[in-house]
């Protein structure tokens, strides 16, 4: 085995930690390059545990560099190999994109106001006193905030909640309404 700084043979046999730190500064960045270019989730993982298998039987190799290559690389590649068929029985994460999102859940209001056509909205809303179709105009019509329509009508916004609740109560009572609602 040669040093990777020098490209000579250490002058005495190296043994122990020595031989391993060696063989790891000689090996390391090329085995993270194969695994990295091989498409290995975490190739600096993987790399970590190629030489923590080759440590243990690195007495055992025979064949001087290019046999302690020849080891080192067939583990890398099980290891790739390995890393390869773990990947394909796990499904594909995907990162969460908040503004891909198109997933909405809609009111039950929500969905009977797009079920009518505007002419009913309207005598529906006619069917309210005037504080309850404001109020309803706003919030469903015109979309605002509970607190947006408080502005804009200069009431609380508790004020606006409780105008809210019981116009929808009494749309709810209307008998054109119920077949909206109706599950």
């Amino acid at each position: 085995m040669t040093d990777a700084q020098t490209d000579e043979a250490p002058d005495q046999p190296a043994s122990g930690t020595a031989a391993f730190s060696l063989v790891y500064k000689t090996y390391a960045s090329q085995v993270l390059g194969y695994l990295t270019a091989r498409g290995v989730e975490d190739p600096e993982a993987a790399m970590q545990e190629v030489f923590l298998s080759v440590l243990p039987r690195l007495g055992t190799v025979h064949g001087g560099d290019a046999g302690l290559r020849t080891f080192i690389f067939s583990v890398a590649h099980a290891r790739m190999v390995d890393d390869h068929r773990r990947q394909s029985r796990s499904p594909v994460k995907l990162p969460f994109e908040p503004e891909l999102d198109q997933r909405q859940d809609s009111s039950a209001e929500h969905v009977a106001l797009q079920r009518l056509s505007p002419r009913e909205v309207l005598r529906l809303l006619d069917g309210l006193p005037q504080d309850q179709r404001e109020v309803m105009s706003l919030r469903l019509v015109a979309g605002l905030t509970v607190e947006q329509t408080a502005e804009t009508i200069d009431k609380s916004a508790g004020a606006v909640k409780q105008l809210q609740r019981r116009a929808l109560l009494k749309l709810r009572d209307l008998a054109a309404v119920k077949e909206y609602f109706t599950p």
